[in-house]
């Protein structure tokens, strides 16, 4: 008897998803669509350190005779209780996944596996896996190329553990820095996170085939959409967005993961116009189907199919709503397992379910599953050089009164700070227990890069969180003794044990020195009370100090230190990237993907609002401490005038030459920036539109010309695209545009 169709690699793809879905029942076809467990629940070690399969994996795979996709096999955390000894590491992870996966074949009639589902918002999370600097360090680096290279690392590293799919958040924009998520975001400007989004496909996926290479991976970019403008910054709250703003801001990061061949979004939790994201048929169907031509997976975000029985009045409806609204694959939902009821009782159609089984199975094809499913690639070294290499990219000199680097002739170096000492706290949310010993605090990197003969003292100050003064009087008898003190602030989104957790995973309240990450949403910006105070303190002896910010959004901090630099959330090894900075043996080459604001009062603080005659504040400044894009060098540039080709939209892409010269007497690497106003437009515009932006390294004396390609139509529906590119092209016309070429700002 010959092998069915769908088993021949040689078939087409499209012929070989076709045959297995013909072949199939209801039942197993709605198994395809859930992803139901928890994936630490799947197995337990026994005494003997080996893995064995659960009772609640053998239920899992009975109820839909086999298994669509499972979430977290890997996931070690707080939530899952997964540690070092009891899950998978790098030695025996890909193991566990290949006894999942047999498993799975062997209760499936037809023999489909499963698709393994991870996060990997900044590097595998999972026990051994590469933690890198989070999404906002990302956006300071204003490197693309360099993501690229992280995001494929990360894919590697996944597969190699037997992982195919990837949960990354790419797509919310930060517009509200109160929002606990704003870590994972990769700043607040549309074509900066665009960027960043096409790097990570083009990183984890490859780029031009229809198969998966064996070391590449699935990517599900997260969260489709506006979830970044949640009302007050609150998690998952509503989002107030008119069309054209959701469009214009929220949109662009989507399309250009689109067009990169994104295989898979994830549907959002917040509302758009009034209907949740994972039941927006508006905007899964028509704009990102229809529209857009998207072939790929929907997934929806954990537990929010059940979240839309407040709306159809029971979690069948409310499990039809979504899939004919446009999701594929549910995550952890009850909604999902009554799709056979719900197509019996006439809520959805059957071929509306077919067209999603063959989503999945297509994915599966793509990945190889049926084609040595078992097999994985070796995994991938040098991630701890890569996940550095990203965080020195992202440290941001903000202020510097002559301070920094760190003078040659300095003998003392007081190191002083909650965060000067720990890494702890320097690996953002969504992050796994690490192995001790990994990576290196601010402390570390000091006393292992300072020339030999300096002293290096350490006092911690105070804490993160409260308002405990006790260890401050050290830190100041520290700073008083050094001819430099290094003071280490900021935040913090490691979880505990102690952490109380919701059924999706967000905290539910923060705890501990917990200030940021999902669930903690802050309603002012400022650091903890003796943290402040510990400032003001050291401040007070004199000695030259530089402030250091390790921190998963911006923060308010008083411009009262003779420099200032943030670093984010770096990642383990972003202490050493951070010393190597602050003693001049690496230059500071970030820039801000976020406004920094004054205090939460002046919120919303982002650069392209509309181009309207604000009011100020009368008690305050209505301008941000620090604007988007700035960042300062050690050395100075000096920038040409910038020359706009005379190009339309429909010939070519118009582009910008700019000169660019290193005027200072030592290498660095500035960020060209062009900036469009637009002046006669037929809607009301904005003050500024990032449209290109490169980074450029020279040496002293070194001049360089840059040629930039504009793109200024990004994402928009195909009515506002013809009437954005109409008043460009007249723009590029007779009419001059208003450009701003920004490296250093002064």
């Amino acid at each position: 008897m010959s092998e069915p169709l769908y088993r021949d690699p040689a078939t087409p793809l499209d012929a070989r998803v076709h045959d297995l879905l013909a072949r199939m029942t209801l039942r197993e076809k709605v198994g395809q669509l859930n992803q139901r467990m928890y994936g630490w629940d799947a197995y337990r070690r026994t005494s003997g350190g080996e893995f064995e399969l659960t009772e609640a994996l053998y239920a899992e795979t009975e109820r839909f005779a086999g298994l669509g996709a499972l979430y977290g096999l890997q996931r070690a955390d707080a939530w899952s209780g997964v540690r070092h000894g009891d899950g998978p590491g790098a030695e025996d992870g890909a193991a566990l996944a290949e006894l999942v996966q047999r498993h799975v074949v062997e209760r499936s009639r037809l023999g489909i596996p499963a698709l393994l589902v991870e996060e990997v918002p900044h590097g595998l999370m999972a026990l051994d896996g590469t933690v890198l600097p989070v999404n906002l360090a990302v956006g300071a680096t204003w490197d693309p190329e360099l993501y690229e290279r992280a995001a494929a690392h990360a894919a590697a590293e996944l597969r190699a553990r037997g992982g195919h799919v990837a949960l990354v958040s790419a797509l919310d924009i930060a517009r509200d820095p109160r929002w606990g998520r704003t870590e994972e975001c990769f700043g607040e400007d549309p074509h900066l996170a665009a960027r960043l989004t096409e790097a990570l496909v083009r990183g984890m996926q490859g780029t031009g085939h229809e198969y998966f290479a064996a070391d590449k991976a699935a990517v599900v970019l997260k969260h489709f959409a506006g979830q970044g403008a949640t009302v007050g910054g609150r998690n998952s709250s509503e989002s107030e967005l008119g069309p054209r703003e959701l469009h214009e801001i929220h949109l662009p990061a989507a399309r250009a993961g689109v067009r990169a061949g994104a295989a898979a979004v994830m549907a959002a939790y917040n509302e758009v116009d009034g209907m949740p994201c994972s039941g927006n048929r508006a905007l899964l169907t028509e704009l990102l189907r229809d529209t857009w031509e998207f072939d790929g997976l929907v997934m929806a975000d954990g537990l929010a199919v059940d979240r839309l029985a407040r709306i159809t009045g029971d979690k069948v409806s409310a499990g039809a709503l979504a899939l004919g609204s446009g999701v594929d694959l549910s995550l952890w939902d009850e909604g999902f397992t009554h799709l056979e009821e719900a197509v019996e009782r006439g809520l959805v159609e059957e071929p509306v379910l077919d067209a999603a089984v063959a989503r999945v199975l297509r994915l599966k094809f793509r990945l190889g599953l049926f084609d040595g499913q078992h097999a994985t690639p070796p995994a991938p070294n040098g991630g701890g050089e890569l996940s550095k290499e990203l965080a020195r990219a992202a440290v941001t000199l903000l202020d510097n009164k002559g301070l920094l680097p760190i003078p040659a002739t300095v003998s003392r170096i007081a190191v002083i700070g909650p965060q000067a000492a720990t890494t702890a706290h320097q690996l953002g949310d969504y992050t796994a227990p690490q192995r001790p010993g990994t990576g290196g605090s601010v402390l570390d990197g000091l006393r292992r890069f300072a020339p030999s003969g300096v002293d290096i003292r350490h006092a911690r100050g105070c804490a993160l969180t409260g308002d405990d003064l006790s260890g401050i009087p050290e830190a100041v008898a520290a700073a008083a003794a050094s001819d430099v003190a290094v003071l280490v602030l900021g935040g913090s989104s490691a979880r505990t044990t102690d952490t109380e957790f919701d059924a999706n995973g967000a905290a539910l309240k923060a705890v501990s020195e917990m200030t940021c990450g999902e669930g903690v949403d802050l309603a002012d910006l400022r650091l903890g009370p003796a943290q402040y105070r510990l400032l003001d303190a050291v401040a007070a002896t004199g000695t030259p100090t530089a402030v250091v910010l390790i921190q998963g959004r911006p923060h308010v901090v008083p411009d009262t230190a003779g420099a200032l630099l943030t670093a984010w959330y770096p990642g383990p090894w972003g202490g050493e990237a951070i010393a190597e900075v602050l003693l001049g043996l690496a230059e500071p080459t970030g820039r801000l993907p976020v406004s920094v604001p004054r205090s939460a009062a002046q919120l919303p603080v982002y650069y392209n609002h509309k181009d309207t005659e604000y009011g100020g504040y009368v008690d305050e400044s209505a301008e941000p401490r620090h604007s988007f894009g700035h960042g300062l060098s050690y050395t100075s540039f000096a920038y040409g005038t910038p020359r706009l080709t005379d190009g339309t939209l429909t010939d070519r892409t118009p582009t910008v030459t700019v000169e660019v010269t290193n005027t200072g007497d030592r290498y660095g690497r500035t960020v060209v920036q062009v900036y469009l106003r637009r002046l006669i437009t037929s809607i009301w515009p904005r003050t500024l539109e990032l449209c290109a932006f490169e980074g450029v390294g020279l040496e002293p004396g070194e001049r360089r010309t840059v040629v930039l390609p504009l793109a200024m139509t990004e994402a928009r529906t195909d009515s506002a695209e013809i009437r954005v590119a109409e008043s460009a092209r007249a723009a590029l016309g007779a009419v001059p545009i208003v450009l701003d070429v920004r490296g250093v700002r002064a």
